[in-house]
């Protein structure tokens, strides 16, 4: 529980707009308890019998989350996938490069012409420069 209420207050200070805090489902009530008199917008995933995902913050982000309609976190997309890791705070380069290797791994880079939309580093500066 002390890594949730370090979560908590890193959501208040302004740190982060959402969490996701993976726990055993034991801490449930005591979680659901504090979100609550705390007045922080969240959703509760259960993982499988013993833990749970728990997800808090921004109503806004909350509802995306909702919108997702995933059960698991490894079912989603390759685009839901990078839209959460964005908003969790991730490194938006290194979460394109995750996207791009996903998209890869499943075959779907999409082709213009005989090139693919992804360019090499040099490509793209020279298309630019």
């Amino acid at each position: 529980m002390k890594v949730f209420i370090h979560h908590i207050q890193e959501y208040k200070k302004g740190l982060r707009t959402l969490v996701l805090h993976t726990t055993k489902a034991l801490n449930r009530d005591a979680i659901e308890k504090r979100l609550k008199r705390e007045r922080i917008d969240y959703y509760i995933q259960e993982v499988n019998g013993t833990k749970i995902n728990v997800f808090f913050g921004n109503p806004v982000c909350i509802e995306v989350i909702k919108q997702m309609n995933f059960e698991s976190l490894s079912n989603l997309t390759d685009e839901e996938d990078f839209i959460l890791g964005t908003m969790l705070g991730y490194d938006r380069v290194k979460q394109c490069e995750r996207y791009l290797k996903r998209k890869r791994s499943n075959n779907t880079i999409e082709k213009v012409g005989s090139k693919s939309v992804y360019q090499s580093r040099t490509e793209a500066i020279s298309v630019i420069g």
